[in-house]
């Protein structure tokens, strides 16, 4: 028995993020989501007032802890903000081309699924990408600043570019279940942050 309703809810949200990555939102019903979590079938309106409620917190969450690796790897160290920046997409490469479906980037699986199914869903997304946007301009912006990237880049402008590219090259890649496009992504990316 868990401890907290916090810690209940945090592993239906986890077992539930695995089945999701995998079928999608529409394809995992509750009973497996709840077999899956370990949980009473009764339960879950205990914790979620619907299961869109329930995709909703789990964007957020997820986009939760995103953040946190983006910082973690966007963090000044050893590295200036152009090789911390292909380091994050060196990262996507091998994360979105594994088979294990837990690291897969719920954005590119639930983006087209969900944008007409939950408005809530759709909200939580698109404040999530407009997130993990802020955080690669800040290191774009500091790239610029400290002169490992061209001063010519607008911070904003090249972060939403490069996001884009990267986010439609993950769905060739689903596609083909290859990592040609996410080869060409990085080549695209690596040419956009040449150094002056």
């Amino acid at each position: 028995m868990r401890d907290t309703y916090a810690e209940t809810k945090l592993a239906i949200l986890l077992a539930g993020r695995g089945l999701i990555a995998k079928k999608g939102f529409t394809g995992v019903g509750l009973s497996e989501l709840l077999a899956a979590a370990d949980i009473p079938k009764g339960s879950f309106y205990h914790y979620f007032g619907s299961k869109e409620g329930y995709g909703k917190e789990l964007i957020e969450q997820y986009v939760s802890e995103y953040l946190q690796v983006l910082d973690k790897l966007f963090a000044p160290g050893d590295s200036n903000a152009r090789e911390r920046l292909l380091t994050f997409w060196g990262h996507w490469i091998e994360t979105q081309c594994c088979e294990m479906t837990e690291h897969k980037c719920l954005v590119v699986k639930l983006s087209a699924e969900v944008a007409d199914l939950s408005d809530d869903m759709r909200i939580a997304l698109h404040e999530g990408t407009k997130a993990f946007m802020t955080r690669i301009a800040a290191v774009i912006q500091e790239g610029v600043d400290e002169g490992s990237l061209h001063t010519a880049l607008e911070p904003a402008k090249t972060a939403q570019m490069l996001y884009q590219l990267w986010l439609g090259a993950s769905l060739i890649s689903k596609l083909s279940k290859g990592r040609d496009a996410l080869e060409s992504a990085m080549d695209v990316t690596r040419r956009v942050l040449v150094a002056p």
